[in-house]
């Protein structure tokens, strides 16, 4: 996931840019000037406790306040985690509304405006915004060890501002982990994990991961590339480096796996003239804002003429999943629908 829109493709940058793609879709909708009102449409909580709160993160650091913290600020994506569980935020940084007002995909089911946007691209946070919000607690997520979606530049004078917790979804972490820690999260956060919501999405995620193993075993072989489309390059996944693809393989699925990978093992760049290096049977395509998708990649002869784009076998990836069970169930759902349906033509 790189350092800005404008960036190198790293791993960081990949991730962040949204496979690289377009900076028109988002650079409109920059900061936001809804007055935060931190209720979302779930409301409260059950009351969490009223002593000192401390949560252990994955960057393996004790955090801890006076008190529960109530004024949350937070990765949009995260943010649309806690919202799942009745957590609300004030505050909400990284991809949150599209250059139409829409919400971002990242928001989930959040009302993006009963919150204060303070950044709506890579390397955006309004630090005098943050502050006017008066933070008990930033949270984000982590996949290489960094605060996701925090600013390098400016990144010592927002950690200072209140205390920091991240969550992680990549390297060695896979989905079922990545759930679990943010469920955890929310719990301490004043989350009542008993509630029906709560144990309904659990089930619901539960019995989606059943459907994808019966998928892979009632139509096997079926072999899956994971890509992501701009405007001069093609990107294709590993599946050994995302929360999400990890937990797949587990599961039966099949990937392609790239053979020369980038630097942090995340993706294979390929130019447009290469992107049919890998056959496949089922594509599942980046579906970020600001990656091309399956209409404006119709102009891309290679991508027309990849086995599984001719017959239609093509498949929306959340590439950066909301990590609530309820979110992630139907990405599982979907994943076994396109697994049952495929045939196989690589």
């Amino acid at each position: 996931m790189p350092k800005s829109r404008s960036f190198s493709f790293t791993r960081r940058g990949f991730i962040a840019a949204g496979g690289a793609l377009g900076l028109v879709a988002t650079l409109a909708a920059c900061g936001g000037t809804d007055t935060a009102k931190g209720d979302g449409d779930k409301g409260s909580t059950a009351a969490a406790s009223s002593g000192p709160w401390t949560f252990k993160d994955d960057l393996g650091k004790d955090v801890s306040t006076k008190s529960t913290p109530k004024n949350i600020v937070a990765f949009t994506g995260t943010a649309a985690a806690l919202f799942d569980y009745g957590v609300p935020v004030k505050g909400v940084f990284g991809p949150t509304k599209t250059a139409d007002g829409k919400p971002d995909v990242q928001a989930g089911s959040m009302d993006i405006s009963k919150v204060e946007i303070l950044g709506n691209v890579y390397d955006e946070f309004n630090v005098e915004k943050y502050a006017a919000l008066q933070p008990d607690l930033l949270v984000t997520n982590t996949w290489d060890g960094s605060y996701w979606y925090v600013p390098e530049a400016s990144k010592d004078k927002i950690l200072k501002l209140a205390p920091a917790a991240a969550i992680g979804v990549g390297g060695n972490v896979s989905m079922d982990k990545a759930l679990e820690r943010t469920a955890d999260l929310a719990k301490s956060l004043g989350a009542d994990m008993n509630a029906k919501a709560a144990v309904d999405g659990k089930a619901r995620f539960e019995a989606a991961a059943a459907k994808v193993r019966e998928a892979t075993k009632a139509n096997p072989g079926i072999k899956v590339l994971v890509g992501s489309g701009s405007a001069d390059l093609f990107y294709a996944s590993s599946p050994d480096t995302s929360a999400d693809l990890k937990y797949f393989k587990t599961l039966g699925v099949e990937f392609v796996t790239p053979d020369k990978l980038d630097e942090g093992g995340f993706f294979e760049s390929l130019s447009w003239e290469n992107a049919g290096k890998y056959k496949a049977d089922l594509v599942l395509l980046d579906n970020r804002t600001g990656t091309l998708q399956p209409e404006e990649l119709k102009a891309k002869a290679t991508w027309a003429e990849m086995p599984a784009v001719k017959a239609g076998q093509v498949a929306p990836r959340t590439t950066e999943p909301i990590f609530s069970y309820d979110k992630c169930a139907q990405i599982l759902e979907d994943l076994a629908k396109a697994l049952q349906n495929a045939k196989k033509v690589a």
